[in-house]
């Protein structure tokens, strides 16, 4: 019997673990890799830590995790993968089951036979229709060349300023790659805020911090065209007609998937552009398989089909892939929460499942949300700030998304928030999680555990709520509310609103209720630093006859707003 012949088509991250796979699951069969770049197995995802200087050695963006550069020599001497780089597949014969390449160096072009095919082509950029879009200094940061040229313009460092088109996760990380290369660097973004993977006040969190890092931000404000002189860039001008000088403008406002060869070849594409796969990832040839960035998967929670070009979902559908070309449809994919994370300077920012808007979006209309701050550690562990916004069905409790933005530890967070949703946990299994617990890396209640705890109180009617836009807009109204600071006077002296509260430490409430308005139907707000003493003090007042008390969720971590001190 002949052996079985299988084609990858794209060399960046599922391609090459779906032939590696293969090989593992037959190593008989005669499996090549066709790759249009130079290079293979890009780490994609390390390109803005390249560009930033976090490591100087490119080498790294190629490395197997013992250190071994993985080019064609590594694949067809330790794999036994043929790879054949710098060729470009033109065509897909699915009656005759071939595909058309040709040599990009020697520009031969050939037929190569296939059993079975893999398509993990990628997605490419998206370039707004604008005009100046082909000045020189304007890129995107898609391919290991894009990231050899800001590498390069970081080195040489003649540029001085540069401009971020769109804040999304690639957008806000080559963002802080220029500003600490030394690069006076703007960000502009078309929607109301940054990261839409974040509700609107999580990301405000964000844009405040990279406002603080130096970086000129531009929000609800599009791109209408680039400006140059003898053929470069020296500037955008923004859908306002407002002005920014650059040398350097990288687009970063998305990307779709490459469908090209698969919509030519006759394969069913699905509404989000990305090859349709069913949880085999098999496409609507029995033959042809697809991974990566270049299909639509489902969306665990909403069943709805959308494009998650994330390295590690292609990493996993691909070994999906590789092994069911080999052994018959026997390994699924089930679907994604839309787990991610970003490193913005020295915060993260990181999601999971569905956030509030995109959870109403979608026909969940029971929801109920709430925002906790706290360390991840003690403070004697030098415990740093997360704030998290969770998520649930009011009814049945169950989970259906997590953000959390901070310093701290938020890929731990995100990770619990992950896999609760992934086994349909509910917030009564939450609050009383055992997780490990050790000063040097946790609280003895995790800060996700304390998380549950709000939403359980806050479900239960214990915790009455209000989130810091509520509370801006209602202290912009005729009748503000009546703001109680239950902090220590120290700490006020430090930090405080400045807009008319009332300080009276926890300790010292019981005997001064009579300082707080005595209408008990007033709507009093509560909140400290981080609003734990701020829940202590609303139960105080409302075992005191107090009926409209309030608790400020967050506390004054929270706070999104020009406060005072």
């Amino acid at each position: 019997m002949a052996n079985k012949r299988i084609l990858v088509i794209g060399g960046s991250a599922a391609g090459p673990k779906a032939a590696s796979k293969a090989r593992r699951m037959d190593e008989h069969a005669d499996i090549t890799i066709i790759q249009k770049s130079a290079d293979l197995s890009m780490a994609s995802c390390g390109y803005p830590y390249y560009i930033g200087g976090f490591f100087d050695n490119r080498d790294m963006l190629l490395c197997s995790p013992a250190g071994v550069v993985r080019d064609s020599n590594f694949f067809l001497n330790a794999k036994n993968i043929k790879a054949k780089v710098q060729t470009e597949v033109l065509s897909i014969d699915r009656v005759h089951k071939t595909i058309h390449v040709k040599d990009l160096k020697t520009g031969q072009e050939e037929d190569l036979p296939y059993d079975t095919l893999i398509l993990t082509t990628g997605a490419i950029p998206t370039r707004p229709p604008v005009e100046g879009l082909d000045l020189d200094g304007i890129t995107t940061l898609q391919c290991i060349e894009d990231a050899d040229y800001l590498r390069k313009i970081r080195d040489e460092k003649k540029v001085t300023k540069a401009v971020v088109i769109g804040g999304g996760l690639i957008g806000i990380e080559t963002c802080e790659a220029l500003q600490l290369a030394g690069i006076q660097t703007s960000i502009v973004e078309m929607m109301p805020q940054f990261l839409a993977f974040l509700d609107w006040e999580i990301a405000k969190l964000v844009e405040n911090l990279v406002r603080s890092k130096g970086v000129d931000v531009h929000t609800e404000n599009g791109l209408a065209a680039f400006m140059g002189e003898g053929g470069k860039l020296t500037g955008i001008k923004l859908k306002d007609g407002s002005e920014i000088p650059c040398q350097l403008a990288v687009l970063a406002i998305g990307v779709k998937p490459n469908n090209k060869l698969a919509k030519e070849a006759g394969l069913e594409i699905g509404a989000t552009g990305g090859i349709a796969v069913d949880h085999y990832m098999q496409t609507s040839d029995p033959d042809i398989y697809a991974a990566g960035d270049c299909i639509e998967i489902d969306h665990l929670l909403t069943g709805q089909k959308v494009h998650a070009p994330y390295g590690d979902l292609a990493n996993l559908q691909g070994r999906v892939a590789g092994e069911n070309a080999v052994m018959g449809n026997t390994v699924t994919f089930s679907g994604t929460t839309q787990t991610g994370i970003c490193k913005i300077f020295d915060y993260a920012a990181g999601t999971t499942g569905l956030t509030e808007k995109s959870a109403r979006k979608n026909g969940f209309k029971d929801i109920v949300t709430v925002v906790n701050a706290s360390a991840d550690k003690p403070g004697f562990m030098n415990g740093k700030l997360l704030v998290t916004k969770l998520v649930a069905d009011r009814v049945t409790g169950k989970i259906l998304g997590a953000q959390c933005v901070g310093p701290g530890d938020v890929s731990k967070q995100v990770a619990i928030w992950a896999m609760a949703i992934m086994g349909r946990l509910t917030v009564t299994d939450m609050v009383n999680a055992d997780l490990p617990y050790a000063p040097p890396f946790s609280l003895a209640l995790d800060h996700s555990i304390a998380t549950a705890h709000l939403m359980q109180n806050k479900i239960k009617g214990r915790l009455k709520g209000i989130d810091v836009a509520e509370l801006k807009a209602k202290l912009d109204s005729d009748k503000p509310p009546f703001l109680l600071d239950v902090r220590g006077e120290d700490e006020f002296e430090a930090m405080r609103l400045g807009v008319g509260e009332l300080l009276i430490p926890l300790g010292a409430l019981r005997k001064r209720l009579a300082e707080v308005d005595q209408d008990k139907e007033r709507e009093i707000v509560c909140y400290c630093k981080i609003s734990l003493r701020g829940y202590e003090a609303a139960l105080v007042l409302e075992a005191n006859g107090w009926t409209n008390v309030r608790v400020l969720e967050g506390g004054l971590m929270a706070w999104l707003y020009p406060r005072e001190k």
